[in-house]
């Protein structure tokens, strides 16, 4: 079975569709782009005319929202239930806190021309803060009505974007009939059938650099996979180096032990789920997993690999 991909950029990093059929690719990117715009006028949180900014203007009042946000927003909530808050969307001001106000490439930037002026850099920033609490949302899915409590912000990193590429595979499957692998910087949706051997898939601390130089190379043949790790989006803040990862029990950066962490699951979402889960929770984090029979690939600081219970049988990269 032929495949036939295409990438561009979109939400601040790669964006990549595969299809099994080569007649319907164009198809398919026009399918992937229309789902992306769409979340991203939903919940971006660096755009003023996002349905998310206007939902932060009326915070304090019952709002009705979209049926998109309203998704986005379920998906949220119930990531924060199912890890116990390890992922919150309340995280909003601690990252904002941290230096991440904008897009990421405008953060990167303005980082490293502080950086040639200055490598040690002397702003001070407030003490962090633990994030106020998913629970502190009220929301009635059915009716799609949300109360934001005022000084609360929300931050739909962990969940929003896996959602796109869950969204996107399952439409364009839906749509076009053929075999379809959807990556969305690193959050992987397959839908439809497979090319022969699964979808090869290229693992690494940056999927950007995943193809040319991997740490490993699995084949996946159903649902979605996720890597988070701190070794990418990353940039110098109050004279410390910070990363964008929120650990919501303080208000502060994920404390390091996993460079990165990838997850396969039902879907996108529950995959970033817990890989975001996992970087929070440290050294607790296999046990975690295998406590949920989620098959992950740990990889330390240090360079040291973890696997649990039901990660696919490696090739070794070239």
């Amino acid at each position: 079975m032929t495949t036939a991909a295409r990438a561009f950029r979109a939400l601040g990093t790669t964006a990549s569709v595969v299809v099994t059929d080569p007649s319907r690719l164009a198809s398919a990117a026009g399918l992937l782009r229309e789902e992306i715009d769409a979340i991203d006028l939903a919940c971006s949180r660096f755009r003023a005319d996002s349905e998310i900014s206007r939902l932060h203007e009326q915070a304090g009042r019952q709002v009705r929202v979209g049926e998109l946000l309203a998704e986005a927003l379920g998906a949220a909530l119930r990531a924060a239930r199912l890890t116990g808050g390890l992922v919150d969307p309340t995280v909003g001001s601690a990252v904002r806190a941290l230096g991440y106000d904008r897009d990421f490439a405008l953060v990167a930037g303005v980082a490293s021309e502080k950086q040639c002026a200055n490598p040690v850099s002397h702003s001070t920033a407030a003490d962090p803060a633990p994030a106020p609490g998913w629970h502190r949302v009220l929301f009635d899915p059915a009716l799609r009505l949300v109360v934001l409590p005022r000084g609360v912000h929300l931050d739909l990193g962990a969940t929003a974007k896996a959602l796109a590429a869950d969204r996107a595979a399952s439409r364009i499957h839906a749509a076009l009939g053929c075999g379809v692998l959807v990556n969305l910087g690193g959050d992987l949706r397959v839908a439809g059938p497979e090319p022969a051997g699964g979808w090869q898939v290229a693992l690494g601390d940056d999927h950007a650099d995943a193809v040319t130089r991997p740490a490993a190379l699995i084949a996946l043949n159903t649902g979605g996979l996720a890597t988070s790790g701190t070794a990418n989006r990353r940039w110098r803040h109050a004279g410390r180096t910070v990363h964008h990862i929120v650990d919501p029990r303080t208000g502060d950066v994920a404390k390091p032990r996993w460079r990165t962490v990838s997850v396969a699951a039902m879907s996108t979402v529950d995959a970033n789920t817990a890989s975001t889960a996992a970087i929070v929770l440290g050294t607790g984090a296999p046990r975690w997993l295998e406590e949920r029979r989620l098959p992950a690939r740990l990889t330390s600081d240090a360079g040291e690999v973890v696997t649990t219970t039901g990660w696919p049988a490696e090739r070794q990269a070239a």
